[in-house]
């Protein structure tokens, strides 16, 4: 929920924003205004029995009221300037992002429900999200005002309450957030089943099969009408909070009304509390409940799935990787590092499909970091050839490869700077959510925080070397090559943050080729290549347990 907020408050930027707070001022004048009004208007005129002073009072509320009617106009004039570019940006990433899927050769078929509905409900509660902010903040700010003017006590009496059923009615988003995705996701199926029976309908018609394709559509439905049963049910809590927050106060003031009275409470300012709290608290509560609760979820859950959806393929944690160019192909490669050196890799053929997740075990000094290095380019075979997205990577520009790999060793590099530059070195355009995404998934967030976040220095001194492993990594996770070679690049860090960074790297798409510095890492391979310093086996674990004696001395077998 954090990044998806944090996009919001990001486009909370320039003019628009000013003008906002700026018309927003006068809208805490009726506010404050309430309560003493009504309070002077009984206790200085009707109880005293001049009650032109009591209407004088009360026209000086209706001169308020029309000064805050002018700054909520104001207000909403304004209010286009932020939302409509706030629109514009995600249809971009929408449509950038249906259009990346399709030149990897993936279907989307759930873009056209983002762009048409998904968008526009992110649009509109994005709206009222800005709308009810500002309007709590003016509204308790001028209550808390009005209160402290006529009878602190009662706001000592009026707030905690208000505050209580505030804080509830945020609890219960986190509560119906699963919820409010399973809708989403319900209504997409919705969508791509629907498209798929409506574009067959001359079929279906010619061949009598019109049971079939309700039954086919009747599953989505359902699955949608309970999902947005279950929203209903949630709208019974939200309920449960209004009465702690909204009538609340207003129980505990009229209860606590002899009380204050016996210690000089007049009847106006009891009159003026009460007034704060049916005109100002109570609304304002309200508005929270509707838009928060509601609005605010499916903001926060539809934002997150047109992020997810929105991100270049290699940028993702979907699992969906296939991006042009990522397959490996070794063809009888032989290498040595000199004329009358030992070969150190003889005539090895390997292939490593697109997507595929390879593990390279063997003894120190094998030819293992050898092997990454000529999958790299980085050196170039004695014989044979290097094959990359099937073209041969010989003679290809530094440039050109650059694009399509990236090799992280056990050293790892960082340099003096910011974190934002250590982690973009690679992606220098990299979008502010996609690196959000990279920090959590690498497990880079708890040293990001304690440098003081993105803008934070990175002294590398500073850094122990399992630290400067992750930097280098999420680098490598922000890259938008779709082949990485970890070249035991996790050798300084725990098993268990070594397995959860190779498992966001498998996650992230594209293909991984891990030089394992433990045997845990082949285990979470698909492929595992064995070296033994005359041939190379390749398999899978089971496979590779009754095909190499080595590999079964490796795992202890």
């Amino acid at each position: 929920m954090r990044r998806e907020l944090e996009v919001g408050i990001r486009s909370l930027r320039g003019r628009p924003v000013v003008a906002l707070a700026l018309w927003s001022v006068p809208e805490i004048v009726p506010t404050a205004a309430y309560g003493i009004a009504v309070a002077h208007a009984v206790d200085d005129g009707f109880l005293a029995g001049r009650p032109a002073t009591g209407l004088a009072w009360l026209g000086a509320l209706a001169l308020a009221a029309v000064v805050g009617a002018i700054g909520t106009r104001q207000v909403y004039l304004r209010l286009g300037g932020l939302v409509e570019p706030f629109r514009d940006d995600l249809a971009r990433r929408v449509v950038s992002g249906a259009l990346a899927r399709g030149a990897a050769g993936n279907r989307d078929d759930g873009a056209v429900s983002r762009l048409t509905r998904q968008v526009e409900i992110v649009r509109d509660t994005y709206a009222g999200l800005v709308l009810v902010a500002r309007t709590l903040v003016v509204t308790v700010i001028g209550v808390t005002t009005g209160l402290l003017s006529i009878a602190p006590l009662v706001a000592l009496l009026v707030l905690p309450p208000f505050l209580l059923g505030l804080a509830a009615s945020l609890g219960v988003m986190s509560m119906a957030a699963g919820r409010v995705r399973d809708s989403l996701r319900a209504d997409e199926e919705v969508a791509t089943c629907a498209t798929a029976v409506f574009s067959a309908l001359r079929d279906v018609t010619a061949r009598g099969a019109e049971e079939y394709a309700a039954r086919l559509v009747d599953g989505p439905i359902g699955d949608h009408a309970a999902a947005e049963r279950a929203l209903a049910r949630v709208a019974v809590v939200r309920t449960l909070c209004f009465v702690v927050g909204g009538w609340g106060p207003l129980v505990v003031l009229l209860a606590a009304a002899p009380w204050l009275a016996d210690r000089g409470l007049t009847a106006g300012a009891l009159l003026g509390g009460l007034t704060y709290v049916l005109v100002g608290l109570q609304p304002a509560l309200r508005t929270v409940l509707a838009v928060l609760g509601d609005n605010g979820l499916r903001y926060v859950v539809t934002l997150g799935r047109i992020l997810d959806a929105g991100a270049s393929p290699a940028s993702q944690q979907q699992g969906s990787p296939v991006t042009p160019g990522s397959d490996v192909a070794l063809r009888q490669v032989t290498f040595a590092y000199g004329p009358h050196s030992e070969t150190v890799v003889d005539r090895l053929d390997l292939t490593v499909a697109p997507g595929d997740h390879l593990a390279v075990v063997g003894p120190s000094g094998i030819g293992k970091s050898t092997l990454a290095g000529l999958v790299c380019g980085l050196l170039t075979p004695t014989a044979g050839e290097v094959l990359l997205g099937g073209a041969p990577m010989a003679g290809q520009p530094v440039e050109q490869l650059a694009t399509h790999r990236v090799l992280i060793p056990q050293e790892a590099y960082v340099f003096s700077g910011t974190v934002l530059d250590n982690l973009t070195y690679l992606c220098p355009d990299a979008q502010a959510a996609h690196i959000d995404l990279a920090v959590e998934a690498v497990g880079l967030a708890t040293l990001v925080r304690r440098l003081g976040g993105l803008a934070g220095q990175v002294r590398p001194g500073d850094l122990s070397a399992g630290e400067r492993q992750l930097v280098a990594l999420t680098r490598a996770y922000l890259s938008p090559a779709p082949l990485v070679v970890l070249d035991e690049a996790t050798c300084h860090l725990d098993p268990d943050a070594e397995r959860r960074a190779e498992e966001a790297f498998s996650a992230r798409g594209g293909t991984l080729v891990v030089i394992a510095h433990r045997i845990s890492s082949a285990m979470r391979a698909q492929q595992i290549l064995v070296l033994d310093g005359s041939s190379a086996t390749v398999g899978d674990h089971d496979s590779l347990l009754q095909a190499s004696p080595l590999y079964r001395e490796l795992v202890c077998h």
